[in-house]
């Protein structure tokens, strides 16, 4: 059996490393007394598979997380006290919000996810100067990013991955936009969106708020099924 867990981070917490999330995530799973299936070998861990990782500073209302569970011992799991369970073993920040039973044939997240959606809060700019690199770059034919990989500088357009952005309005030190960016075949970051616009714009804070998987008649659902969507992703022309 296999779980599937949405959990959001907020606050403090968000200056944690993915890396020290999954460390937060094994501890709270080995309190809760889940009857988690381990790993075989010298050091055997809990057998789970997080989903695209999150940049350390940004928030998020929608992670991921498969746990696997031992079939000798799993028994009868209540969802619902599940998320209630986890979150008290969680650190302050960490929410888990909602949990479903999966096939273990299920494509992983890291597979299935093709886009995520974004909050971005920039700041020292206003509407004006942020609507307007956004209809450039929504104009434009490609966005060049130059990234470096495996010890070498590439370059990426951007453009393809670029589904949707849109200007919400202003914030007290800037303005917020959401946007909706490509997964594939690598991730676009929100700070690599922000550094080719026209002007470059700076980002003050980032909200994940969405992960989207395109099933194979074309809806778009989240990991754990609640807002479906078939029509254009946000700020799309």
């Amino acid at each position: 059996m296999t779980i599937r867990i949405e959990f959001s981070k907020y606050g403090k917490i968000r200056f944690t490393s993915h890396r020290d999330v999954a460390r937060m995530w094994e501890r709270a799973l080995r309190r809760s007394e889940l009857p988690m299936a381990y790993s075989e070998g010298f050091s055997p861990r809990p057998r789970m598979s997080f989903g695209l990782a999150l940049s350390t500073c940004h928030e998020s209302d929608a992670e991921y997380l498969d746990i696997h569970i031992d079939p000798e011992r799993a028994g009868s799991i209540d969802l619902e006290s599940l998320t209630l369970t986890l979150t008290r073993n969680l650190p302050d920040g960490i929410v888990a919000t909602r949990a479903e039973k999966i096939d273990r044939n299920t494509p992983s997240l890291q597979e299935a996810v093709t886009s995520c959606t974004w909050q971005i809060d920039v700041t020292d700019t206003d509407e004006e100067t942020a609507a307007g690199a956004v209809a450039r770059a929504l104009a434009a034919d490609e966005l060049v990013v130059t990234r470096r990989r495996k010890g070498k500088e590439v370059t990426d357009d951007l453009r393809p991955q670029l589904m949707g952005i849109d200007i919400i309005g202003p914030t007290e030190d800037g303005v917020r936009m959401v946007a909706e960016l490509g997964t594939k075949p690598r991730s676009v970051r929100p700070s690599e969106l922000l550094a080719v616009l026209q002007p470059p714009l700076q980002e003050w804070r980032v909200t994940r708020l969405n992960q989207w998987i395109i099933d194979d008649d074309g809806t778009r659902r989240e990991p754990i099924p609640r807002r479906t969507s078939a029509s254009a992703p946000v700020g799309a022309t």
